[in-house]
């Protein structure tokens, strides 16, 4: 482990190879004295770490193929260019996670972390003990696998009843991915326990319109559910209206005429998958089920746009970015191992 502190200059508080033990790390940053200084110069920050850090001199193991992780948390905008030194710490394979509150820039945090979806928001640093267990999470995975991944896809609420609903892009943009997707929400019903009085499962395909292949009062079983999802067909068209879509599910998918509990307080979620640009807008009609208390998770691919998603998403860390459809098999859509609902 190592700690740099930075504002207009970066500076070491100790090395990678200063401490082995883990006492001796938690002491070294208890005994912290804050820095201070201004502006705040992320982009000589990261040249600062990718030149005197991530270095064999320093204790950096890269050659050894040990992962190099940089955690960045950020209260700002930066007041200097942060793309080639991000770039070159890429190059050289190190791992970027970003975390920013509220205000920092979004985009140049997402330009910061490795991908999008490593980029994490929070109001202030006082919520930072909140992202504890996804760490904890990712560094397991990341020993495991030598892949460090990110897993908290699904909120975990504390009941034992849930409406789920899945909001597909049935477009030509995501033709080539549809049976990708359809494995995908398999695999998160297998994990659910669909019953009039436990989980109820929907399922919505869009392009220009949406269109409901089932609704939440359908099916009162996990096989009923599934036969269902392997037998749809995909929906095609276009162009791709996410925000008709996200207003149709909200009128008519999560309504308690089709089974939607809300007003039980069953916790409800929604997840869309999008290829593509939304051809209208979707601010209004993501706010609005923001408003109503359903939890969205966006999953969107390179052709995506990441902002609109990070918008449609119930924060922008439950927004998650694949390359292609193909990649949604290393995400884990279990229920287990989660964390939990965010209580806002």
């Amino acid at each position: 482990v190592a700690v740099v502190q930075y504002s207009d200059t970066a500076e070491i508080n100790f090395n990678l190879g200063r401490y082995s033990t883990e006492n001796d790390v938690l002491e070294a940053v208890k005994g912290l004295t804050h820095k201070g200084g201004y502006p705040l110069n992320i982009g000589a920050a990261l040249k600062y770490v990718g030149q005197h850090v991530f270095t064999a001199e320093s204790g950096s193991r890269l050659l050894e193929g040990v992962l190099q992780i940089l955690i960045i948390l950020s209260g700002g905008r930066s007041g200097d260019d942060i793309r080639t030194p991000v770039r070159t710490l890429r190059d050289i394979g190190v791992i970027t996670v970003a975390i920013g509150t509220s205000d920092a820039d979004t985009l140049e945090l997402q330009t910061v972390s490795h991908t999008p979806n490593y980029a994490l928001s929070i109001t202030g640093y006082e919520e930072l003990p909140t992202l504890l267990s996804v760490f904890r999470e990712a560094f397991y995975h990341a020993e495991k696998t030598h892949c460090l991944c990110f897993i908290f896809l699904v909120f975990v609420a504390d009941s034992t009843r849930s409406d789920v609903v899945f909001l597909i892009d049935g477009s030509y943009d995501s033709r080539n991915g549809f049976e990708d997707i359809r494995g995908f929400v398999e695999k998160i019903v297998e994990s659910l326990s669909v019953g009039n009085n436990r989980d109820q499962v929907a399922v919505v395909q869009y392009s220009r319109e949406a269109t409901a292949n089932f609704y939440l009062n359908s099916y009162s079983s996990n096989n009923d559910v599934l036969n269902s999802i392997r037998t749809m067909r995909h929906k095609l068209g276009r162009p791709l209206n996410i925000g008709k879509a996200l207003e149709f599910v909200r009128d008519n998918v999560f309504a308690a005429s089709v089974g939607g509990r809300r007003e039980d307080l069953v916790p409800q979620y929604l997840y869309v998958f999008s290829g593509g640009r939304s051809g209208d807008d979707v601010r209004g009609p993501a706010q609005s089920l923001k408003d109503n208390g359903i939890k969205t998770f966006s999953i969107g691919t390179k052709n995506a746009d990441t902002l609109e998603m990070q918008t449609i998403a119930y924060t922008p860390a439950h927004y998650f970015y694949v390359t292609n459809y193909k990649n949604l098999q290393n995400m884990n859509p279990s229920l287990e191992g989660t964390l939990k609902e965010f209580n806002s």
